[in-house]
Protein backbone atom coordinates (compact mmCIF):
# COMPACT_ATOMS: atom_id res chain seq x y z
CA UNK A 1 0.00 0.00 0.00
CA UNK A 2 1.45 3.09 -0.83
CA UNK A 3 -0.50 6.10 1.19
CA UNK A 4 -0.69 5.20 5.35
CA UNK A 5 -3.20 6.39 6.61
CA UNK A 6 -1.92 8.90 9.80
CA UNK A 7 -5.26 10.79 10.33
CA UNK A 8 -5.75 9.54 14.08
CA UNK A 9 -1.98 8.78 15.23
CA UNK A 10 -0.26 11.54 16.62
CA UNK A 11 3.21 11.91 17.28
CA UNK A 12 3.85 10.31 21.12
CA UNK A 13 1.88 12.36 23.61
CA UNK A 14 3.73 12.09 26.64
CA UNK A 15 3.82 14.97 28.67
CA UNK A 16 7.67 14.76 29.48
CA UNK A 17 8.69 15.75 26.23
CA UNK A 18 8.51 19.27 24.42
CA UNK A 19 8.24 18.37 20.79
CA UNK A 20 10.35 21.06 18.82
CA UNK A 21 10.31 21.39 15.06
CA UNK A 22 13.07 22.99 13.56
CA UNK A 23 12.44 23.95 9.71
CA UNK A 24 13.39 25.95 7.19
CA UNK A 25 13.77 26.70 3.34
CA UNK A 26 16.71 24.38 1.75
CA UNK A 27 20.34 25.90 2.77
CA UNK A 28 18.89 27.18 5.20
CA UNK A 29 21.19 25.46 8.22
CA UNK A 30 18.42 23.16 9.68
CA UNK A 31 20.86 21.09 10.89
CA UNK A 32 23.19 23.17 12.41
CA UNK A 33 20.68 24.71 14.60
CA UNK A 34 19.43 20.95 16.07
CA UNK A 35 23.16 20.15 15.81
CA UNK A 36 23.31 22.85 18.50
CA UNK A 37 20.39 21.87 20.10
CA UNK A 38 21.78 18.57 20.60
CA UNK A 39 24.92 19.81 22.62
CA UNK A 40 22.54 21.43 24.80
CA UNK A 41 20.92 18.55 25.48
CA UNK A 42 17.88 17.74 23.16
CA UNK A 43 17.46 14.55 21.57
CA UNK A 44 17.86 15.19 17.62
CA UNK A 45 16.00 13.02 14.84
CA UNK A 46 16.44 13.60 11.61
CA UNK A 47 13.73 13.59 8.95
CA UNK A 48 15.38 13.51 5.62
CA UNK A 49 17.58 10.80 7.23
CA UNK A 50 14.60 8.94 7.97
CA UNK A 51 13.43 10.17 4.91
CA UNK A 52 16.27 7.78 2.78
CA UNK A 53 15.92 4.74 4.97
CA UNK A 54 12.20 4.68 4.30
CA UNK A 55 12.53 4.29 0.49
CA UNK A 56 15.41 1.83 0.90
CA UNK A 57 15.68 -0.84 -1.42
CA UNK A 58 13.08 -3.40 -0.63
CA UNK A 59 11.04 -1.27 1.31
CA UNK A 60 7.63 -0.50 0.88
CA UNK A 61 8.19 3.01 0.75
CA UNK A 62 10.86 1.93 -2.23
CA UNK A 63 8.09 -0.26 -3.84
CA UNK A 64 5.87 2.62 -4.10
CA UNK A 65 7.88 5.08 -5.67
CA UNK A 66 9.37 2.52 -7.87
CA UNK A 67 5.57 2.38 -9.07
CA UNK A 68 4.72 5.71 -9.16
CA UNK A 69 8.28 7.08 -10.64
CA UNK A 70 9.01 4.71 -12.81
CA UNK A 71 12.35 1.88 -12.28
CA UNK A 72 14.05 4.87 -14.47
CA UNK A 73 14.97 6.45 -11.15
CA UNK A 74 16.96 3.48 -9.94
CA UNK A 75 20.59 3.32 -9.64
CA UNK A 76 22.46 -0.15 -10.48
CA UNK A 77 22.32 -1.09 -6.70
CA UNK A 78 18.80 -0.64 -6.41
CA UNK A 79 18.82 2.70 -4.72
CA UNK A 80 16.57 5.55 -5.57
CA UNK A 81 18.83 8.00 -7.38
CA UNK A 82 17.30 10.99 -5.18
CA UNK A 83 19.24 13.52 -7.25
CA UNK A 84 17.06 13.01 -10.18
CA UNK A 85 14.07 12.24 -8.13
CA UNK A 86 14.23 15.59 -6.77
CA UNK A 87 14.70 16.80 -10.24
CA UNK A 88 11.55 15.25 -11.34
CA UNK A 89 9.27 15.92 -8.32
CA UNK A 90 10.65 19.79 -7.73
CA UNK A 91 8.81 21.85 -10.42
CA UNK A 92 6.04 19.61 -10.77
CA UNK A 93 3.80 20.28 -7.62
CA UNK A 94 1.47 16.89 -8.54
CA UNK A 95 4.86 14.76 -8.49
CA UNK A 96 5.90 16.08 -5.26
CA UNK A 97 2.78 15.94 -3.66
CA UNK A 98 2.95 12.55 -4.58
CA UNK A 99 6.08 11.76 -3.51
CA UNK A 100 5.17 13.76 0.05
CA UNK A 101 2.41 10.87 0.50
CA UNK A 102 4.37 8.41 0.07
CA UNK A 103 7.45 9.35 2.39
CA UNK A 104 6.08 11.60 5.02
CA UNK A 105 3.70 8.90 6.77
CA UNK A 106 6.68 6.66 7.20
CA UNK A 107 8.82 9.23 8.39
CA UNK A 108 5.82 10.16 10.91
CA UNK A 109 5.40 6.42 11.96
CA UNK A 110 9.70 6.44 12.58
CA UNK A 111 9.19 9.58 14.37
CA UNK A 112 6.79 8.08 16.86
CA UNK A 113 8.92 4.84 17.51
CA UNK A 114 11.88 7.14 18.31
CA UNK A 115 9.94 8.93 20.88
CA UNK A 116 8.46 6.22 21.99
CA UNK A 117 11.64 4.50 23.17
CA UNK A 118 12.77 7.73 24.42
CA UNK A 119 9.72 8.19 26.51
CA UNK A 120 10.42 5.06 27.73
CA UNK A 121 14.36 5.19 28.74
CA UNK A 122 13.44 8.40 30.07
CA UNK A 123 16.75 10.74 28.76
CA UNK A 124 15.37 13.65 27.75
CA UNK A 125 12.92 16.76 27.88
CA UNK A 126 13.11 18.02 24.51
CA UNK A 127 13.10 16.49 21.63
CA UNK A 128 14.42 18.59 18.22
CA UNK A 129 12.96 17.13 15.02
CA UNK A 130 14.66 18.48 11.77
CA UNK A 131 11.99 18.46 9.38
CA UNK A 132 12.19 20.30 6.02
CA UNK A 133 8.64 20.13 4.56
CA UNK A 134 6.81 20.57 8.03
CA UNK A 135 4.44 23.22 6.40
CA UNK A 136 4.40 21.72 2.86
CA UNK A 137 3.99 18.77 4.86
CA UNK A 138 0.72 20.27 7.19
CA UNK A 139 2.61 18.43 9.98
CA UNK A 140 3.26 21.64 12.36
CA UNK A 141 0.30 20.51 14.69
CA UNK A 142 2.12 17.82 15.28
CA UNK A 143 4.47 19.58 17.19
CA UNK A 144 4.72 21.54 20.62
CA UNK A 145 7.00 24.36 18.94
CA UNK A 146 8.32 25.21 15.41
CA UNK A 147 11.57 27.02 14.93
CA UNK A 148 12.24 28.40 11.67
CA UNK A 149 15.54 29.10 10.48
CA UNK A 150 16.05 31.76 7.99
CA UNK A 151 19.46 33.28 5.69
CA UNK A 152 19.47 35.34 2.82
CA UNK A 153 19.06 33.58 -0.81
CA UNK A 154 22.38 33.92 -1.66
CA UNK A 155 23.65 32.22 1.29
CA UNK A 156 20.88 29.62 0.75
CA UNK A 157 22.24 29.40 -3.20
CA UNK A 158 25.62 29.39 -2.49
CA UNK A 159 25.48 26.61 0.37
CA UNK A 160 23.39 24.39 -1.64
CA UNK A 161 25.59 24.72 -4.98
CA UNK A 162 28.62 23.64 -2.44
CA UNK A 163 27.12 21.10 -0.53
CA UNK A 164 24.68 19.23 -3.31
CA UNK A 165 26.55 20.18 -6.38
CA UNK A 166 23.72 22.04 -7.81
CA UNK A 167 23.54 24.75 -10.58
CA UNK A 168 22.12 27.88 -9.42
CA UNK A 169 19.40 27.26 -11.73
CA UNK A 170 18.49 23.53 -9.84
CA UNK A 171 18.34 25.22 -6.32
CA UNK A 172 16.21 27.98 -7.68
CA UNK A 173 13.96 25.59 -9.13
CA UNK A 174 13.82 23.54 -5.84
CA UNK A 175 13.36 26.94 -3.45
CA UNK A 176 10.50 28.31 -5.58
CA UNK A 177 8.73 24.73 -4.93
CA UNK A 178 8.87 25.76 -1.25
CA UNK A 179 6.94 27.58 0.40
CA UNK A 180 8.41 31.33 0.42
CA UNK A 181 11.04 31.42 3.96
CA UNK A 182 8.97 34.96 4.94
CA UNK A 183 5.99 32.65 5.16
CA UNK A 184 7.47 30.07 7.61
CA UNK A 185 9.67 32.70 9.52
CA UNK A 186 5.60 34.69 10.02
CA UNK A 187 3.78 31.09 11.07
CA UNK A 188 7.10 30.14 13.49
CA UNK A 189 6.89 30.17 17.23
CA UNK A 190 10.91 31.33 16.84
CA UNK A 191 13.00 32.38 14.49
CA UNK A 192 16.78 31.97 13.92
CA UNK A 193 18.64 33.77 11.73
CA UNK A 194 21.45 31.54 9.96
CA UNK A 195 22.35 34.50 8.05
CA UNK A 196 25.72 35.22 9.97
CA UNK A 197 28.57 33.62 12.07
CA UNK A 198 28.23 30.17 13.55
CA UNK A 199 28.73 32.03 16.88
CA UNK A 200 26.00 33.96 16.23
CA UNK A 201 23.64 31.26 15.30
CA UNK A 202 24.78 29.79 18.53
CA UNK A 203 23.93 32.51 20.50
CA UNK A 204 20.44 32.48 19.39
CA UNK A 205 20.11 28.77 20.15
CA UNK A 206 21.09 29.36 23.65
CA UNK A 207 18.46 32.50 24.13
CA UNK A 208 15.69 30.05 22.61
CA UNK A 209 16.46 26.61 24.46
CA UNK A 210 16.33 29.26 27.61
CA UNK A 211 12.62 29.52 26.67
CA UNK A 212 12.10 26.64 26.01
CA UNK A 213 13.04 24.99 29.37
CA UNK A 214 13.03 27.81 31.14
CA UNK A 215 15.75 29.25 31.51
CA UNK A 216 18.11 25.88 31.98
CA UNK A 217 21.14 25.15 30.20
Amino acid sequence: MCHLDLRSHRIWQGEQVLKVAITGGIGTGKATVADFCGRLGALVIDADEIAHEAIAPGTEGWKCVVEVFGRELLRSDRTVDRKALAHRVFGDPAGLAQLVSIVHPRVIAEVDRRLAVSEREGKYTVAVVNVPLLYEAGMEKRFDRVVVVTCPPEKQLRRCQRRNGLSREEVERRMKAQMPLEEKAARADYVIDNGGTREKTEKQVRDVWKQLTGGNL
